[in-house]
């Protein structure tokens, strides 16, 4: 079988379910974003080695990239069936496994950082931030089509847990976090915000 269909060379795609959307149809662009955040995700499992520690949960991730990226190309009014798993309770997952991050830490998650410190946490800075940009599109593509709230869900919490492996990596190679500025609520307090707020959402949980 050929790589190469030439369908796409007028410059659309095939759906799950057969219909054809141009290349820069909002739910391709997300599909594509979340896909780019996965490449991404590749690379820096290959940075880690196969033995460490992140691998199996990783791995998972990808593999549910992969099933949540196939959802999302089903449109709602298609009469196929998608076989594939829906992995509804990534959220929480991401859940557990960034509270053991933090709490194995020896700082608090207390203020917005510059994205560095050393390759790993890098790396996990632009996942976070590809994430970020999938989760944007996502939100439009809701706008026009029912999806799963299982997968929004998912993809907002991975964004934190990208946000906690990146500290966890500086935390355990002894590498000094680069701080901005305190979170909006460590500033103000949980029950007062300021009129306009000074810092942007990234990364603080949401």
């Amino acid at each position: 079988m050929k790589i190469y269909t030439k369908k796409g060379d007028a410059g659309t795609t095939g759906l799950f379910g057969g219909s054809r959307v141009p290349k820069d149809d909002v739910r391709v662009e997300c599909m594509g974003d979340l896909d780019e955040a996965n490449s991404t995700l590749g690379l820096l499992r290959v940075k880690l080695g196969p033995a460490h520690e992140w691998q199996p949960n990783l791995h998972k991730i990808q593999k549910d990239l992969m099933d949540m990226m196939s959802h999302l190309a089903r449109p709602s009014d298609a009469k196929k069936a998608n076989s594939n798993p829906l992995p509804t309770e990534g959220a929480q997952e991401c859940e557990v496994w960034i509270d053991a991050l933090e709490g194995a830490m020896t700082s608090p998650s207390d203020y917005f950082l510059l994205p560095g410190g050393n390759e790993i946490s890098a790396l996990c800075h632009v996942v976070r931030t590809q994430m970020r940009r999938g989760e944007r599109r996502l939100v439009s593509l809701m706008a026009t089509d029912a999806v799963h709230p299982a997968i929004p869900a998912y993809i907002n919490r991975l964004s934190d847990l990208f946000f906690t492996l990146a500290r966890a990596e500086m935390d355990k190679a002894g590498v000094a976090e680069e701080k901005w500025q305190l979170f909006l609520y460590k500033r103000f307090g949980s029950s007062a915000a300021p009129a306009a707020p000074t810092a942007p959402a990234e990364p603080a949980a949401e």
